[in-house]
């Protein structure tokens, strides 16, 4: 099993290993492609479009075509890969960035990797004065469940406002409990290359793992080490759904049936007696 209480040295992805970047061709899945090809990684990108592919991404990464609203299309998509990034997003965040995750992690059956999610600042916000029911955030953060339930080593990134920040605000900041709810640039900013470089980092950072965090940037100069970065950050505590010191808003027993069952897959294949998903549900 490779949960929390794993050898940590055992769970990290180092170079030359092979990373698939799920949500490769979005604003961030393409600098983190970027990113992880420059740590040294080999980079297979699962991708539906293969032309934008190709416009859009490093010519040194390998294409898999796939989508993730759909488990039978993602077979074969994660053989022989260390780690996955996740950085999904889209206006259904219900069938994608919740969809694209429970159905990525069915589809690796008994497998150990190295996970990689991002989500968002505030993403334990569920009722917004102007916005009304935040339904995006609770899909990510069910998504996030999913995770954490998988048994799989991982570091969940929820960053700021993306290229909001100045030019001098190069210093990274983790916070955590997800308190910052103003749900505007105020709640902390950072530059989607940021993002990158922490979501591939923490792949090969073991003071990272079982880590959430909120990632934003603050004047000062680059942050260089990332093991210092994440050292103060607290561990989720193990078993536990949700990240160290979040809300308990999001009461499993009122949760769909199907996100339980769907939660209830991801502890069976993490304790090793694993169930077949399948593609139902409508996520």
């Amino acid at each position: 099993m490779c949960g929390q209480h794993a050898d940590v040295n055992a769970t990290v992805a180092r170079p030359p290993a092979t990373v698939l970047v799920v949500g490769a061709t979005g604003s961030i899945g393409r600098l983190v492609v970027a990113e992880a090809l420059r740590q040294g990684y080999q980079v297979r990108a699962l991708v539906r479009d293969v032309d934008k592919a190709r416009r859009v991404l490093p010519s040194q990464a390998q294409l898999v075509v796939g989508e993730v609203t759909h488990m039978n299309a993602l077979h074969g998509a994660a053989d022989g890969v260390d780690a996955i990034v996740f950085t999904l997003g889209a206006p259904n965040a219900r069938s994608v960035d919740y969809g694209g995750v429970r159905n990525v992690l069915g589809a690796l059956g008994q497998r150990k990797l190295r996970i990689a999610l991002m989500t968002a600042i505030g993403v334990t916000k569920r009722v917004d004065a102007r916005w009304g029911a935040l339904e995006g955030h609770d899909w990510k953060r069910r998504a996030e469940r999913l995770v954490r339930a998988s048994g799989c080593a991982y570091t969940i990134v929820r960053p700021g406002w993306f290229d909001y920040n100045e030019a001098d605000q190069h210093r990274l900041t983790l916070l955590q409990g997800d308190t910052r709810w103003a749900t505007d640039p105020s709640d902390g900013v950072v530059a989607s290359e940021q993002i990158a470089e922490v979501l591939v980092r923490s792949l090969s950072t073991a003071a990272a793992t079982q880590k959430t965090v909120e990632l934003v940037a603050e004047k000062g100069p680059p942050t260089q080490d990332f093991d210092a970065l994440f050292s103060p950050a607290q561990a989720d505590p193990s078993g536990s759904l949700d990240a160290v010191r979040d809300r308990d808003n999001l009461p499993l027993a009122d949760e769909p049936i199907f996100v339980r069952d769907d939660l209830a897959a991801q502890h069976a294949r993490s304790a090793g007696t694993g169930v077949d998903v399948g593609e139902g549900h409508d996520a």
